[in-house]
């Protein structure tokens, strides 16, 4: 059963895939890294509805630099990835240029940006410190354990629920987890 942030920690620990992508990221030397959204919901997701993982559709490295103003920087990081661990899809971006991307005010950390991705499910993020696996949830964890699915303070107007059902629907979350609970 994953009721805590200990359990979650768990679920990342017990997986050697989660763990060989969490050590490439940490080899990689970004500044304030975490990776959250797909690779924390749905390994959780999967671990409480007793489903083997499924692939990586996407491994979301969100890192903080303030003084990294090139855009190409992400995909030199993503290439050392590539190289480091061939075959996981990587997307890693500096969070101190998406506020632009996004239309908000500048973020102050990748934990500032994380906190506005849509559903508060998403917004769960590990990082490796050492050996230790570093949880973080912007919103609290209570959706993510009891697979809730809940926009996000910057997607609960209309047009932010309706594009998170839109998201719900095209990624085929109720398909693969009958089990959630939608609350958009």
């Amino acid at each position: 059963m994953v009721r805590s942030a200990r359990d979650v920690v768990g679920v990342i620990e017990s997986d050697p895939g989660a763990m060989a992508v969490l050590r490439a990221t940490a080899d990689l030397g970004l500044p304030d890294w975490w990776i959250g959204a797909g690779f924390v919901r749905n390994r959780v997701w999967d671990a409480i509805s007793d489903l083997p993982f499924a692939p990586e559709r996407d491994v979301d490295v969100a890192y903080f630099d303030p003084d990294e103003r090139d855009p190409r920087e992400d995909e030199r990081a993503e290439a050392r990835a590539r190289k480091a661990l061939p075959g996981v899809p990587w997307e890693i971006r500096n969070q101190a240029r998406m506020h632009l991307r996004n239309g908000d005010e500048p973020y102050t950390s990748a934990l500032d940006a994380m906190s506005r991705w849509p559903e508060t499910a998403t917004c769960v993020a590990v990082t490796l410190r050492g050996d230790s696996v570093r949880l973080m949830s912007c919103h609290g964890l209570a959706d993510l354990v009891g697979m809730v699915v809940r926009p996000s303070p910057a997607f609960a107007d209309a047009a932010g629920r309706a594009k998170v059902r839109r998201r719900v629907e095209a990624k085929g979350w109720q398909d693969r987890w009958p089990g959630l609970r939608l609350e958009i």
